[in-house]
């Protein structure tokens, strides 16, 4: 990993904002998954990682309980690929947590439905989250192993009669770019969805490998824009996106019209400010690293079991590094000098910016909105 930015290991006077505890913590369950997807963001450099048996996971869980930890997202890999997931589960019950799942709904059954039903599981769920890349086959299926849509499509059909809380994600990449006004149809006119979100495929995982055939190009992500921007009016605000072409659209949209105004900048903008969960979670790997955030897998500040989680939360090097990153004005960045908009913008994902960039102290170009009107003059 490369040097994170120079900061102390402990913060004398916490950020504004930063919980005690964290309310969140984001565990991947495990590193199996039954698909191979073009743009996983967990994958090829997990693999060598192994699962942490069910005893370390439960005397985990127990120890967030004690802590008071409030929520818990379970993710993967796939989740429904452990065997013992409800067990899994019911230990966070009995421990006061709730939880929600993110899947990729194609081991969904009924079996599952009836194990839902046992105990408090139902009552402790707020939401399961699948993923839909295409309004059929052809389009989702050509990031995915083949009748990955079947599968995922009966998951989520079934869970949608028997009433459960679901979220869909659609993963704007090459391959469904022209497909989205049929995905919105599908979801929230045909499934009856109230609302799905959207992001992008970016540099994580597969995608390091695929990124020429999965990944937008900079005016395939402007046609994204335009696409999603018009579908979320139609549709009156049910798409929705704290990332991806979507947000974008949103964040040039609100600072066209701050300019038509005469602003120069948004309050709580012009630094590096645009991830808040570093205040408020921090996330588990399935081999039982702690870290930031599972899309920064090298930034380690202990393993459970072995490092107390309050200790990591507080005294985490690289959890404190990306609370300090927020203070940092982007107006000092080499890449942002000069520029009359710093005063509206938050500078991007960390993990995005790291992945890109190979440091934290520099910004997305993807949600650059000086960039963004270049790119938008050449096209027109």
């Amino acid at each position: 990993m490369k040097p994170l930015l120079s900061f102390e290991d402990d913060l004398t006077v916490p950020p504004p904002g930063l919980v005690s505890v964290p309310n969140t913590v984001e565990i991947s369950i495990t590193g199996r998954c039954n698909l191979s997807c073009r743009y996983c963001f967990y994958a090829h450099e997990m693999a060598a990682l192994k699962d942490l048996p069910k005893a370390r996971w439960l005397s985990f869980f127990e120890e967030m309980g004690s802590l008071g930890v409030q929520r818990v997202i379970i993710s993967g890999g796939e989740a429904f690929t452990r065997q013992d997931i409800f067990e899994l589960i019911d230990c966070l019950i009995e421990n006061k947590m709730r939880y929600s799942m993110l899947t990729n709904g194609t081991l969904i059954t009924e079996e599952t439905i009836e194990a839902f039903g046992v105990g408090k599981r139902r009552m402790r769920l707020d939401s399961i989250q699948f993923s839909i890349d295409g309004s059929c086959a052809e389009v989702h299926d050509a990031s995915r192993p083949p009748s990955s849509f079947d599968r995922a499509m009966r998951g989520l059909r079934l869970m949608k009669e028997r009433g459960f809380p679901l979220a869909v994600r659609v993963t704007v990449n090459r391959y469904n770019l022209h497909d989205l006004e049929n995905i919105a149809r599908l979801l929230l006119e045909d499934v009856g969805l109230a609302s799905f979100g959207t992001n992008e495929a970016d540099r994580f995982g597969s995608a390091k490998c695929y990124g020429q055939d999965v990944m937008l190009t900079p005016e395939e992500r402007l046609l994204a824009m335009r696409t999603l921007s018009g579908l979320a009016k139609r549709y009156l605000g049910r798409i929705a996106a704290f990332a991806g072409p979507l947000a974008m659209a949103k964040m040039v949209e609100d600072i066209d019209r701050s300019l038509s105004r005469g602003e120069t900048g948004r309050p709580g903008r012009g630094t590096l400010c645009s991830c808040g969960g570093a205040l408020q979670k921090l996330a588990v790997l399935h081999d039982g690293t702690i870290v930031p955030c599972n899309l920064l897998p090298d930034f380690k500040m202990g393993e459970i079991g072995k490092t107390p989680l309050l200790q990591a939360w507080q005294h985490g090097q690289a959890i404190n590094a990306l609370r300090k990153r927020r203070s940092i004005p982007l107006s000092s960045l080499p890449e942002c000098r000069g520029c009359n908009y710093t005063g509206f913008c938050a500078g991007g994902c960390p993990a995005v910016v790291y992945a890109k960039m190979g440091r934290l102290d520099a910004i997305d170009p993807g949600v650059c909105y000086r960039q963004f009107k270049e790119i938008d003059h050449v096209a027109l």
